[in-house]
């Protein structure tokens, strides 16, 4: 197992980490810290949703992270005719061994893209449930191990919502993280003409990291120490979400769980061998936000789920003890970090 120890190592992957980042960004200009939360979920081993208005570049966002990585990719157009079997794979009877054969699915990729995912029927939106929990597609009995690593990338539009199905609160909670893109800046969409506009910015980029290059940042993630205190604060804070009065369904355990894997990617990425409360804290809205329902007296008020995830860190105690500085690839000194 890789140790903070063996900083040599860790340099190397942190140098990986930042090409991936500087290859998506050439991309998707103008938004750094969408691109730093979709590979801050490539490295915790989630799923990451994208939501937002047509246009700002949801697909593009994906597939750019994923050509910017030497992995399998497969795309799922979802669509209402679509069926579980096209997701996950179907057994075809072979007349000559006359035997069934299984024939994999599209979720049998590293990066999953799943296009425009509420325009599929509830029963094809669950074919993904087991695939993005478990890893593993179970079909007539036999259990299929999906390749790894293994990220799914769905989009959807939150505007157009006529002839679509909203997902279900345990297809949302299966995502690790949810963004929202935002329309550019005028100066990187005058920036974006002039560099995309006779050309797909696709065409030309190459894979800057290997499958096997991934995995190796996936397990030094894991390594992150992570504090009691810093582990109680991440638990107070979901655990007010159940009790506040403007949700009616607060964040379940997986979110806690989420929340605190994506800060161990998150100290990763800033160069720190541990987590602060800042982790967090950043990351409390994009991790929790899309699980939690509103009461209807809060959507009355124009209370969304963001604004209380946000009064939930205001009112929740930080933990008081400073770690000490130092970078990714640094001895610590004074003993662990709070």
């Amino acid at each position: 197992m890789t140790t903070y120890d063996d900083r040599a190592s860790l340099t190397d992957l942190t140098t990986t980490a930042e090409r991936v980042r500087g290859s998506v960004e050439s991309v998707i200009e103008g938004k750094p810290e969408v691109v730093r939360l979709a590979l801050t979920v490539l490295l915790a081993e989630g799923h990451l949703l994208i939501e937002d208005v047509p246009g700002v570049g949801k697909t593009m966002l994906a597939k750019t992270l994923a050509k910017s990585i030497d992995c399998s990719v497969r795309r799922i157009q979802f669509t209402p005719d679509l069926l579980p079997s096209d997701v996950t794979g179907v057994s075809i009877f072979d007349q000559q061994r006359r035997e069934f054969e299984f024939k994999p699915g599209a979720i049998f990729a590293q990066i999953v893209i799943g296009d425009e995912i509420n325009r599929a029927s509830p029963k094809t939106q669950s074919a993904l449930l087991e695939s993005m929990e478990e890893r593993q597609v179970t079909t007539d009995g036999q259990t299929y191990e999906l390749p790894s690593p293994f990220m799914v990338v769905a989009t959807q539009n939150p505007v157009e919502m006529e002839g679509t199905y909203p997902l279900p609160e345990a297809q949302r909670d299966r995502f690790m993280a949810r963004v929202s893109i935002g329309y550019p800046s005028a100066e990187a969409e005058f920036q974006m003409l002039d560099v995309h506009g006779a050309v797909n910015p696709l065409d030309d980029l190459q894979p800057v990291a290997h499958a096997h290059d991934i995995l190796k940042l996936i397990e030094a993630v894991r390594s992150v120490h992570v504090a009691d205190a810093v582990r109680r604060y991440a638990v107070d804070v979901v655990s007010a979400t159940r009790n506040h009065p403007d949700l009616r369904l607060g964040a379940s355990p997986r979110a806690t769980l989420h929340l605190l894997r994506a800060a161990r990617a998150s100290a990763a990425l800033a160069g720190r061998e541990y987590v602060l409360p800042d982790d967090l804290q950043a990351l409390a809205v994009p991790v929790l936000a899309h699980r939690l329902l509103p009461t209807a007296q809060a959507q009355l008020n124009r209370r969304n789920a963001e604004q209380v995830v946000l009064d939930i860190l205001q009112r929740t105690p930080i933990p008081s003890a400073a770690p000490p500085a130092g970078p990714l690839h640094g001895r610590q000194t004074g003993g662990r970090p709070l």
